[in-house]
C-alpha cells in the first residue's frame, strides 16, 4: 500500500492511548473521521453505532473503541461484493468516467494487474473521439503486456472498435477485453446513447462482464456528482478509485459505496504500472486504522 499519509491510524493514535473514553475522545473520533473524508452523513451514523456498542459493553477502555471501530468499518464495507466477475471468456469489461479521473492509467494498471494472474489482455481503443487517447492507452497497454486493437481510420465509430476488439479476442483466445470509452460528448445524453450503442454491439457477441466507473478520489463527493449520468445510465456494477494517496482520504471509500450503493472493487494508490489493487475490506481498515 502506498505511503499511508491518509491512515485514520496517525490521528487516532493518541486517542486511544487515552486511559479512559470519555466526550473528548468522541470528539477526537469525529472530527478524525470527518478528516479522513467519511462525510457527515457516514460520520453520525458511524460514531452513534460506537456509542451504542460502549454503552452496551460498559466498556471505558479505549483500546475496546479501537478494536471496535475496526469490526464496525470492516461490517460496513462487508455489505458490498468487491468480488470482480471475470469468468466468462472472453471476460469483457466496460471502462467509464469523465475525463481527467485517470481512466487510461488505470487501464494500464488493470491489465498489469490481470497478467500478474497470468490472464490475457486485450485493450480496445472505443474513445475515438480524442486521438491523443489512443495514442496514450497503447502506451498504457504496452506497459500492462496488453495487446491493443486501435480504430482502423480517425473518426471510427466506438461500437465498431468495440466489436472487432471482441473479435480479436475471439481469433486469438485472449481472456479479457477491457474497453476505453468516450469520457466526454457534446451532451450527456449524447455521451449514454454512444455507451448504449457499445453495449449493445458487445452483448451481440459476449456477455458483458464488468462496467467499471473510474473515480478520482481527490475530488471527493464532486467526483461522484460528475458521474452520476454513468451510474445512472451505464449499468455500473463497480467503482474504481484512483489517487487514493498524499492528499486524498481513505474514508471516501465508504462514503462513496454507501452514496452509490455500488462496490469498490480496485484501489489505484500511485502512479506505478503495479500500484493498483484488489479491494479486500480487512486489509484496507487494517491500513486505515492501523
Amino acid at each position: 500500500m502506498a505511503e499511508r499519509s491518509w491512515s485514520l491510524g496517525r490521528a487516532l493514535r493518541g486517542m486511544f492511548v487515552k486511559p479512559v473514553i470519555d466526550e473528548d475522545t468522541w470528539d477526537d473520533l469525529e472530527t478524525a473521521l470527518l478528516t479522513a473524508d467519511f462525510g457527515p452523513d457516514v460520520t453520525e451514523r458511524l460514531v452513534d453505532e460506537l456509542r451504542e456498542k460502549v454503552d452496551r459493553f460498559r466498556t471505558t477502555d479505549p483500546k475496546d473503541l479501537q478494536r471496535m471501530l475496526k469490526e464496525t468499518l470492516e461490517e460496513h464495507f462487508a455489505r458490498f461484493d468487491t468480488t470482480l466477475r471475470l469468468t466468462e471468456r472472453p471476460a469483457v469489461v466496460l471502462v467509464v468516467g469523465v475525463n481527467g479521473v485517470g481512466k487510461t492509467t488505470t487501464i494500464g494498471k488493470f491489465a498489469n494487474f490481470l497478467r500478474r494472474y497470468g490472464r490475457s489482455i486485450v485493450v480496445g481503443a472505443a474513445d475515438t473521439f480524442r486521438a491523443a487517447a489512443v495514442d496514450q492507452l497503447a502506451t498504457w497497454a504496452e506497459r500492462g503486456g496488453a495487446a491493443i486493437v486501435r480504430p482502423q481510420h480517425e473518426g471510427q465509430d466506438p461500437a465498431s472498435v468495440a466489436f472487432q476488439t471482441i473479435e480479436y479476442a475471439k481469433s486469438t483466445g485472449t481472456e479479457i477485453v477491457l474497453i476505453d470509452t468516450a469520457g466526454r460528448l457534446h451532451t450527456k445524453g449524447g455521451l449514454m446513447d454512444e455507451l448504449g450503442k457499445i453495449r449493445r454491439v458487445v452483448e451481440k457477441q459476449a456477455p458483458i462482464s464488468e462496467v467499471l466507473l473510474v473515480l478520482d478520489a481527490t475530488t471527493g463527493q464532486n467526483g461522484v456528482l460528475q458521474a452520476q449520468a454513468f451510474l445512472e445510465h451505464a449499468g455500473v456494477t463497480g467503482l474504481v478509485l484512483t489517487k487514493l494517496d498524499g492528499s486524498a482520504k481513505g474514508g471516501f471509500v465508504l462514503a462513496v459505496q454507501e452514496t452509490t450503493g455500488i462496490p469498490v472493487k480496485l484501489l489505484g494508490q500511485g502512479e506505478g504500472i503495479s500500484d493498483l489493487t484488489g479491494f479486500t475490506p480487512h486489509v484496507f481498515v487494517e491500513a486505515l486504522v492501523g
